[in-house]
């Protein structure tokens, strides 16, 4: 068993059915996520845990994704890693500079390809090879976390905006970012942590129901269906309106807003019309709406010119009664910007 493929509460559970109270599975997550030991031998010498419970965890040192590239923005900062699996499939991964100095949040993939399909995303565009096991998302955030530290900065938060769909991934995206959130472990606050989806209403619903305390972001694309399911297929699905529905009952329940992820298109959907509508599927749901100028690698489409930009974002302050916040998606020029990520880089 690989702790870092483990719920926190789930790993205390086994432990006590071997007669192994909780401080030795924190002193086991600390040795592999503080330390970085992966090595059986080492948790014993280091940490005094019982050998029994050390080989019965990992008979042999853990695993790791090889590192097999990085760069750096010279114009942003930004920095993208590209990672292999086991088996050769490349992911990648973003370091992403944060306002306060120092300070870094880490773009984690959740999956090898996307069967989302999102018309102006580079990953959908990828064949959809599998999913991720939690071991190997958090070894995503634990080399970065290494290479963050070596420069003298700080991880504080994690973003699953990475390649893949999150909610596709649903259990081993929840023990990663529960694994992330431990005091024993990642020690990366939960509101720090957001989970992006397309919108998969069940899975949304699902997480509501089970009380998670991470960040939800929502991408839309659009606030009409005709547009939608011209970006988004899996909109045929779910209506835009079943979407925003369930992102009012996580936000009732949470009482904390609902980030909107919109991606701008110039000549698409940045009209007046598309903000009147936005404003009347949003109604006075508790929301945030992050506008994001599109990154197409294939130059199908286009971000809106700043006076289109600009027309759109008065527009929405008429319309829309909540926040609008311009997000800003760094890492173009070297392949790192949201919806540019294939692996290739």
């Amino acid at each position: 068993m690989d702790p870092r493929n483990v719920r926190p509460s789930e790993l205390e559970v086994w432990a006590a059915e071997r007669d192994c109270d909780a401080t030795v599975v924190r002193k086991l997550l600390s040795a592999i996520f503080r330390r970085g030991v992966l090595e059986p031998g080492r948790w014993m010498a280091e940490s005094q845990i019982p050998k029994r419970l050390a080989l019965s965890v990992a008979p042999s040192p853990l695993p790791r994704l090889t590192l097999d590239g990085s760069v750096v923005s010279p114009k942003d900062g930004f920095q993208k890693l590209r990672f292999r699996t086991g088996e050769g499939l490349a992911l990648e991964t973003v370091l992403i500079p944060l306002h306060k100095e120092g300070a870094v949040s880490v773009c984690l993939s959740s999956q090898i390809g996307c069967a989302m399909g999102c018309t102006f995303c580079a990953t959908a565009r990828m064949a959809i090879r599998r999913n991720l096991q939690a071991w190997e998302i958090i070894d995503q955030f634990l080399q970065a976390r290494e290479l963050v530290q070596a420069q003298g900065r700080r991880v504080t938060g994690a973003v699953f905006m990475g390649m893949g769909e999150p909610f596709l991934n649903y259990d081993h995206v929840l023990t990663a970012a529960d694994l992330l959130r431990s005091s024993s472990a990642g020690s990366v606050a939960a509101k720090a942590i957001t989970i992006s989806t397309v919108g998969l209403v069940p899975e949304i619903d699902r997480y509501t129901r089970e009380g998670h305390r991470y960040r939800l972001a929502v991408s839309l694309g659009a606030a009409t269906d005709a547009k939608r399911k011209e970006l988004v297929p899996v909109a045929s699905r779910w209506p835009v309106a079943e979407v925003v529905a369930a992102a009012r009952r996580h936000a009732l329940a949470r009482r904390a807003r609902v980030t909107l992820a919109y991606v701008c298109i110039g000549g698409v959907n940045v009209g007046e019309e598309d903000a009147r509508a936005l404003g009347e599927l949003i109604g006075d749901t508790p929301v945030r709406v992050d506008l994001i100028e599109v990154t197409d690698t294939t130059g199908r489409y286009l971000p809106p010119t700043a006076e289109e930009l600009q027309a759109f974002r008065d527009a929405l302050t008429r319309h829309v009664g909540q926040p609008i916040v311009r997000r800003y998606s760094g890492g173009k020029d070297i392949q790192a910007a949201c919806g540019t990520l294939a692996g290739v880089g």
